[in-house]
C-alpha cells in the first residue's frame, strides 16, 4: 500500500472526526492497520477488492490459527511452570577429596551390661512376680532400657511410667562404654584409640558412637534445646566446610570433617568391634547380635533405624562406599522452592537444626507430630525445656505416631489440608550427599589367630570380636545436577516460533499493534485539530475598519 492510500485513510478518519462520526473514524483506523500490518492474513480483512466470502474465509482461517497457536503456547507454559527443572549428570567427575568421608554411627545391639541390668531376668521377673519384689533402681533401669528394645515384647507388661526425665542418664549408666565396644581403630592407616575418632551420640537406638560428625553447636540450635543432656558430644569445629559450598579453597589436607585423598582400604576407616558374651541379651533385641552401622553426611543427625547395615559378631564386614551427590545450578536460585523442588539452607528454617537436610526436617516433623499425639517425645528427639520425655508406658504411643505420620501422604492424597506431613514441607536439600554401599563379609576366626600366635585370651576371655572396614570404592564419582529445563529465554523462543509459524508474528508485529491502538489515534486527533484551526482562519471575515468622518 503506497503513501497516498495511507493519506486517504488518514483523511477519511479526520473527516469522520470532523462530522462527529466516531464509528467511521475507528473503522478507517482499522482499515489502515489492516493495509499495513505485517501479521499474515490481516491485510485481506479490509481489502475492497475481496468478496465477502473471501473475507469470511480469511477471518476463519486467522481465528483457527490463533486458537491453535494459543493452545500450543498454553501447553508450553504449563510445562515451563510445572517441570522447569531437569536432573542430569554433571559435565565432569568429582574427586572424593572434595567431599567429607561419610559420618559413621555405630550402635551396639547389646543395650545394657549384665553387671548393671540383666534384662532377660528382670523381664521374666516382671511377668512371674509382682512389682514389689523388685528394687526401684532395677525397675527404673529396666524401663529405660525397654525404650530401646523391641516394642512387641513389652505388650501386656505393666510399666506405669508416663514420663521419664532421667531416661538418658539411665541408659548412659548401663550401656556399653565406647572404650569397650570399639576395641581398636585405624584411620588412613594410622592407628589410635577409638576415643580419638568417635564420640557419643544419642539416637533412637540408645547410646551410639559417631565418627566425623559436625559438633552440636554447628548442627543444632542449642538456644532452642533443653539443657538436661547433650545429643552430640563432638566438640571439633568445621569452619572451612559446609554442605552447600563444600571445602574452602584454602583448606588444609588435615581438616575437619576429615576426608580421604583416594580410594582403597588404606585410605579408609578400620574398626575392631567387641561385645562380651556375658552381656549378650536375646530377649531385648532378638536373635541377631552385633552392631548396626549408619553412613550419613556430617551435618545430618543420625537416625539409625531408618537405614542401616549389620555387622554380626565373629564376622568381618567390608563396606565399599560410592557417593551420590546432587547439586543445583545458580540459575535455579531465583525459582521458588516448589518449582525447583528443593530448599537452599537459608530458605527453610528449622526450629532445632541450623543445617537444613531432608532427614533433619523429617525428624523435626516426627517430633512435633509425636508431641501432638502423645503430649511428650522420645528421649532421642530434639525438644525444648517445656517438653517432657516419654516414659516406658508411652512406647506404643510414639511408635504409632510415627507410623501414622507415614500413612498421611496416602490417606489424604486428595485433601492435603489435613495432611500433617505435607505441612512439614520437607523437600530435599538443594545440595545433598548420600553414601551407597557394596558389602562383603566373611567369618572372623580370631580365636584361631590367637592360638596360632600362642597368645592367651587373658582379659579378653568372653570377648566376641567383629571387624569393620569402610572406604571409597573409586577415586572419582559422577555428580548429578539440577538445572533449567525451560528458562525464560527458552519459553520466549518457543512462543516466538509458534507465533511465527501460525501467524508470522514477531515482536515488531506486537509493537505495530500497540502503535495503532495508542500513538496513531492521537496523531490523527492532532491532525484533525490542525485542520480545524486552518478552517477557522480561512473562513473568518476580515475586520471592518470605520473611517473617521470629515467635518
Amino acid at each position: 500500500m503506497d503513501s497516498r492510500s495511507v493519506s486517504n485513510f488518514e483523511l477519511k478518519a479526520i473527516n469522520a472526526w470532523d462530522k462527529r462520526n466516531f464509528t467511521r473514524g475507528i473503522k478507517s483506523l482499522f482499515l489502515e492497520y489492516c493495509s499495513n500490518s505485517t501479521v499474515h492474513g490481516i491485510k485481506y480483512f479490509g481489502c475492497k477488492r475481496r468478496t465477502l466470502f473471501e473475507k469470511i474465509w480469511w477471518i476463519a482461517t486467522f481465528l483457527l490459527s490463533v486458537c491453535g497457536c494459543g493452545r500450543l503456547i498454553q501447553n508450553i507454559y504449563r510445562k515451563w511452570e510445572q517441570t522447569p527443572v531437569i536432573v542430569s549428570f554433571a559435565e565432569k567427575s568429582t574427586p572424593v577429596w572434595q567431599i567429607p568421608f561419610p559420618a559413621v554411627t555405630i550402635c551396639p545391639e547389646t543395650k545394657a551390661r549384665s553387671e548393671y541390668l540383666n534384662f532377660s531376668q528382670t523381664y521374666f521377673q516382671m511377668n512371674d512376680t509382682w512389682r514389689e519384689d523388685m528394687a526401684n533402681e532395677t525397675f527404673d533401669r529396666f524401663r529405660a532400657v525397654a525404650q530401646v528394645c523391641d516394642a512387641h515384647i513389652l505388650r501386656g507388661v505393666s510399666l506405669n511410667q508416663t514420663t521419664d526425665p532421667y531416661c538418658v542418664d539411665m541408659l548412659r549408666n548401663v550401656s556399653m562404654p565406647l572404650e569397650s565396644a570399639l576395641f581398636f581403630c585405624k584411620w588412613r592407616n594410622d592407628a589410635g584409640l577409638c576415643s580419638e575418632f568417635f564420640t557419643e551420640t544419642i539416637t533412637e537406638e540408645g547410646i551410639c558412637f559417631t565418627f566425623n560428625s559436625q559438633s552440636a553447636g554447628e548442627m543444632l540450635r542449642l538456644d532452642e534445646l533443653h539443657s538436661d543432656y547433650e545429643y552430640i558430644s563432638e566438640k571439633r569445629q568445621s569452619p572451612l566446610w559446609s554442605l552447600e559450598k563444600g571445602y574452602s579453597e584454602n583448606t588444609d589436607l588435615d581438616t575437619y570433617p576429615v576426608r580421604v585423598l583416594g580410594a582403597g582400604a588404606r585410605a579408609g576407616l578400620y574398626v575392631l568391634l567387641n561385645l562380651y558374651e556375658r552381656d549378650t541379651d536375646f530377649v531385648c533385641r532378638g536373635p541377631v547380635q552385633g552392631f548396626k552401622i549408619l553412613l550419613h553426611t556430617s551435618s545430618e543427625y543420625p537416625q539409625v533405624s531408618k537405614q542401616y547395615y549389620r555387622v554380626p559378631l565373629h564376622q568381618e564386614v567390608i563396606i565399599s562406599v560410592k557417593p551420590q551427590m546432587i547439586t543445583t545450578s545458580d540459575g535455579l536460585r531465583y525459582y521458588t522452592p516448589e518449582r525447583r523442588q528443593c530448599f537452599f539452607n537459608h530458605e527453610r528454617h528449622l526450629k532445632y537444626f541450623k543445617v537444613y537436610t531432608q532427614q533433619n526436617c523429617e525428624l523435626e516433623c516426627t517430633t512435633n507430630y509425636t508431641l501432638h499425639k502423645c503430649g511428650c517425645v522420645k528421649f532421642s528427639m530434639p525438644r525444648d525445656d517445656r517438653t517432657e520425655v516419654c516414659g516406658a508406658s508411652k512406647i506404643d504411643c510414639y511408635n504409632d505416631a510415627e507410623d501414622e505420620l507415614l500413612e498421611e501422604d496416602v490417606k489424604f492424597i486428595v485433601d492435603k489440608s489435613r495432611d500433617y506431613r505435607a505441612k512439614c514441607n520437607c523437600l530435599p536439600a538443594c545440595t545433598s550427599v548420600q553414601y551407597d554401599a557394596e558389602i562383603s563379609q566373611a567369618d572372623l576366626d580370631w580365636k584361631s589367630l590367637f592360638a596360632a600366635f600362642r597368645q592367651s585370651l587373658g582379659e579378653q576371655d568372653g570377648a566376641q570380636f567383629a571387624r569393620l572396614t569402610i572406604y571409597f570404592k573409586e577415586a572419582q564419582f559422577i555428580t548429578s545436577k539440577r538445572s533449567e529445563l525451560y528458562g525464560v529465554t527458552d519459553f520466549l523462543a518457543n512462543c516466538g516460533g509458534l507465533l511465527g509459524l501460525f501467524m508470522g508474528v514477531s515482536l515488531l508485529s506486537l509493537a505495530e499493534l500497540i502503535y495503532f491502538c495508542s500513538i496513531r489515534p492521537f496523531t490523527i486527533l492532532r491532525a484533525y485539530r490542525a485542520k480545524r484551526r486552518e478552517s477557522i482562519v480561512f473562513f473568518d471575515p476580515p475586520p471592518i475598519i470605520e473611517k473617521p468622518k470629515e467635518f
